[in-house]
């Protein structure tokens, strides 16, 4: 059971930023879908929707596929940066405006090459002939000046203008062994030629604003990497990408490696530093840990702390423990609790769901790093790739699992399960990778009557989507707010059973549960309770003067009395939990506690044995400091030997 107390904690993370970055860049995770569609394609421009809208720096890969001729991809523009690869496939859209991006960093790699790929960008009505009625014309990739790693593919994109004209050696690396590779339609195009302003005849589109921008073949010899004119003084300095204004670390448009408060670097200040008066390492006042590409002060809350980084993911031999509200790795102490690499991670890298094939990794698993998807092809099977239906019997392999680090998504559900009980232990989704912005997503399971979500706690990044699932009731976006930690989180409930439905049918929250709502029927679904929780179960009263066991409140909660406390009818048995706050004891009592037997053969301080008796009043006392086994009473006559 899940208990919310008060209002969301806020966390802002203040990105660094160089001085032309707009103040608080937006960051968004990116995707890693290659050219899957997820559900339709209109289903699939919504999710590029949500994903990057009002985004800067994408955290990953950049994916803009199967869009339709009259969709419109405006909110494309706001994007600076990009961490992985930019991928633009399968698109009857005629415009790709990323007017704004500068730099593609390529951490991420297409078929372990490319960095910028641009391909299938058409749509022919007819198989027979070269009838191209729609596809791809323009690709305003107006402030592209840099891709750190990674080369360019261009092919089947037979509509596409001025992307010839481009001099990519301006904006690839050659000593990281780029390749270019492209391949041109032979249909005929009507372009429109480059404007004469154009250097060198080199545009993305016609007009003066989009003309490629030179900031590395027309630098000086003395120029280590980038430059801001043809001068030995337009020298950017060595840790800019993308260009400058000057020749300070201060000056660049972009970082190559680390953005520390606007001053490009290549590392974070550290932890600690080397003090010589004391020759010893002292903590660093100005410490910042490295967050993708920028120093920060904190990592984000949903991150954990590893060294001077924060990361998604402890390393082999670490777990996850929380500190002052910090997450930190820390070495197992003995075997480490069983955690599992999820959709997304390690072997199930490029898997986009959970299916026959992989289910079975997901035995005794406590804590899955990365997403957990639920999909048609979960359940019916792929034969592309000759897996099988999964049987939904194992989806109980995930009633063991505490916490998942990625996103949990629902989008298909076995007719005969009403509930998603077999994660009724899970505590904590946090949300380091998200789907859409969507941390938790349920949608489509048209069986489901309640969530069942009894133990979840935080939702600690990311939104959740509760959509079309027509049975669902016990379900109201008040019971979310108390499990986010940040503002940004919405709750978004669509198309599921109306209110009115689930009140005449009276599949509505039990009394015990208090006005936060619940996760399904029953005391035992409450977000918080009303009066009293008892192990899980709201209850009215507390079993103080009668009833078994008896019990104490505690926090508003009914805690049972120690075994070793008397039942006690009309006055209280204890006053706590423990075996020293008894109100009289069963059998003995030692000190201040209560026990099944005194003392006999015990090792205390010192190494010796200590040996006691019950008096007549059943208070343990010392036997003769000569008594080597027991006794049965005071002094050296009682002694047993």
């Amino acid at each position: 059971m899940s208990f919310c107390g008060g209002g969301a904690a806020l966390l802002l993370l203040l990105l660094g930023r160089c001085c032309c970055t707009d103040p608080g860049r937006t960051v968004c995770q990116g995707t890693h879908n290659d050219l899957t569609m997820l559900g339709t394609r209109d289903n699939h421009y919504d999710n590029m929707v949500r994903m990057y809208t009002n985004c800067s720096v994408v955290l990953e890969n950049l994916e803009v596929t199967h869009t339709l001729e009259h969709q419109d991809l405006s909110f494309l523009q706001t994007i600076q940066e990009v961490g992985g690869y930019v991928l633009i496939a399968i698109n009857e859209v005629a415009d790709i405006p990323l007017v704004n991006l500068k730099l593609i960093r390529g951490q991420n790699l297409y078929e372990n090459q490319f960095a910028l790929i641009v391909m299938l960008n058409y749509w022919n009505h007819s198989s027979a002939t070269l009838n191209y009625t729609s596809g791809l014309r323009q690709l305003r990739l107006s402030n592209l000046t840099e891709i750190l790693k990674g080369g360019v593919k261009m092919t089947h994109n037979p509509l596409l203008c001025n992307t010839e004209t481009i001099q990519w050696w301006d904006i690839l690396d050659k000593d990281s062994n780029s390749s270019v590779l492209f391949k041109m339609d032979t249909f005929t195009r009507r372009c429109e030629k480059c404007d004469p302003l154009c250097v060198d005849g080199s545009c993305w589109a016609a007009g003066p604003d989009h003309c490629q921008r030179f900031t590395r073949l027309q630098c000086a010899e003395q120029c280590s990497r980038r430059c801001r004119g043809p001068k030995p003084s337009d020298c950017c300095n060595e840790h800019c990408a993308v260009g400058c204004s000057g020749p300070r670390a201060t000056d660049c448009l972009a970082c190559r490696d680390l953005n520390d408060d606007g001053t490009c670097k290549d590392a974070c200040p550290p932890l600690t530093l080397y003090d010589p008066k004391t020759h010893q390492l002292v903590n660093n006042p100005n410490a910042k840990f490295t967050f993708g590409t920028t120093c920060v002060k904190a990592c984000p809350h949903n991150y954990v702390v590893a060294g001077g980084s924060c990361v998604r993911t402890c390393s082999a031999g670490m777990y996850e423990v929380e500190e002052n509200g910090v997450q930190r790795c820390k070495d197992c102490d003995g075997p480490c609790p069983k955690v599992c690499e999820g959709v997304g991670v390690g072997a199930l890298i490029n898997t986009i769901a959970i299916n026959a094939a992989n289910i079975e990794s997901f035995r005794n698993c406590s804590k899955i790093i990365g997403d957990v998807s639920l999909i048609g092809t979960s359940f019916t099977g792929d034969p592309h790739y000759k897996i099988p239906p999964m049987d939904p019997a194992k989806l109980e392999y995930f009633r063991t699992v505490k916490e998942i680090t990625g996103f949990l998504l629902i989008q298909s559900w076995p007719e005969n399960l009403t509930s998603l009980s077999v994660f009724e232990n899970l505590e904590i989704i946090r949300g380091r990778t998200t789907h859409a912005q969507y941390s938790l997503l349920v949608m489509w399971a048209k069986n489901l009557l309640w969530l069942g979500l009894r133990s979840l706690k935080e939702v600690s990044a990311g939104r959740v989507l509760i959509k079309n699932n027509s049975q669902l009731c016990y379900n109201r976006p008040d019971q979310w707010t108390c499990l986010f930690r940040s503002s940004h989180q919405t709750p978004n409930m669509l198309n599921n059973a109306p209110p009115d439905v689930c009140e005449r049918q009276n599949r509505t929250c039990d009394l015990e549960c208090t006005d936060e709502g619940c996760w399904g029927p029953g005391p035992t679904m409450c977000v918080s309770c009303r009066h009293f929780n008892r192990r899980g179960r709201c209850v009215a009263l507390c079993n103080l003067l009668q009833g078994e066991p008896r019990e104490v409140e505690v926090n508003s909660s009914c805690v049972a009395c120690h075994p070793e406390c008397l039942l006690k009818t009309g006055t209280p048995t204890c006053r706590g939990p423990g075996p020293d706050q008894c109100s009289q004891c069963t059998h003995f009592k030692d000190g201040p506690h209560c026990v099944q037997r005194c003392p006999h053969n015990v090792l205390g301080d010192g190494d010796t044995l200590i040996w006691k008796y019950a008096d007549r009043t059943g208070q343990c006392q010392a036997c003769h400091q000569n008594c080597t086994q027991g006794c049965s009473g005071a002094g050296l006559s009682e002694c047993t030997r």
